[in-house]
């Protein structure tokens, strides 16, 4: 049985992660990367989330991007969520053949008009009160409707069930 192929921002992700881990090297996407996909030379926020055996062990990410292009963005994040999640112990490099890496391209953050033009599957979210803020991706295991979904961001964002909130909204392309 053959492997799927893996997405060319996906290898980039575990370049990144394994050139860091190793050398302390931030690497530079290389020029095949922009051939194999252009997308990559675009600007746009991205998060890189790392499991281990089915559980999260890192996962950092712009909601905007602070970077050139993707591929940059990717690289940071990437970088980050091995060895900056303050969640997680860093990742080894021995690990790194262990973990399976997703990359999500964020589309733009909208208003959410209300809690029914939320899906939980299709859609993260950013919740925003003053200065707290938190970001969940779509489609997180054990998160089956809004109002958990709504939950969980305000907890990550250390607000209660009745603060005020500002409620945006965002899809992803999402590669393993």
């Amino acid at each position: 049985m053959t492997r799927p192929a893996t997405h060319p921002l996906v290898r980039l992700a575990t370049q990144a992660i394994a050139a860091f881990l190793a050398d302390r090297q931030v690497l530079e996407p290389p020029a095949d990367l922009y051939e194999a996909w252009p997308e990559a030379l675009r600007p746009a926020g991205a998060f890189v989330c790392l499991k281990h055996e089915g559980r999260l062990c890192g996962c950092i990410g712009t909601t905007e991007p602070l970077h050139e292009t993707l591929a940059i963005e990717v690289v940071r994040n990437a970088i980050g969520a091995a060895t900056r999640d303050p969640r997680f112990p860093p990742v080894q490099l021995y690990e790194l053949t262990d973990l399976s890496i997703a990359v999500d391209i964020l589309g733009p953050c909208e208003p959410a008009p209300g809690l029914e033009a939320l899906d939980p599957a299709r859609y993260g979210i950013v919740v925003r009160a003053g200065e707290k803020r938190s970001v969940l991706l779509p489609a997180i295991e054990g998160i089956r409707s809004v109002s958990e979904q709504v939950a969980a961001a305000r907890l990550k964002a250390g607000l209660g069930p009745d603060d005020p909130i500002e409620l945006l909204r965002f899809e992803v392309q999402r590669f393993h």
